[in-house]
């Protein structure tokens, strides 16, 4: 996916967001869905990570996501369909709707649409 020198990497964990700049301390941690940002030389590249870990180490670090895309890769039109028929299912009185699929899968969609810069 990435591989190379950058002056910060910003990432949703479990905890929250975290940034890891270098000489960070050795850590880690399980990623949460969300945008991953890595910075360099002013320039951002932006990606939408769906789980995963990171491993900050004293030479460098490693992240492993489940699913991940680049900003410029996401489909935003099925991102907001996935949306709409996630929102429709959550507000469905269905008693065979899996809510907490839906409720997934509408994050998904939002952090696909955030890292597009489409919500």
């Amino acid at each position: 996916m990435f591989e190379g020198e950058v002056d910060m990497v910003v990432m949703r964990t479990q905890s929250g967001d975290v940034g890891i700049l270098h000489g960070h301390q050795p850590m880690i941690t399980i990623l949460d869905y969300g945008v991953l940002t890595i910075k360099n030389d002013g320039n951002e590249k932006l990606a939408a990570v769906l789980g995963g870990f990171a491993e900050i180490g004293a030479d460098g670090m490693t992240i492993l996501t489940d699913v991940s895309e680049w900003s410029d890769e996401i489909d935003v039109v099925r991102a907001q369909q996935a949306k709409e028929r996630a929102e429709a299912r959550l507000r469905s009185n269905n008693v065979d709707v899996d809510f907490n699929r839906a409720e997934l899968a509408l994050k998904r969609a939002l952090v696909r649409l955030t890292t597009s810069g489409k919500m």
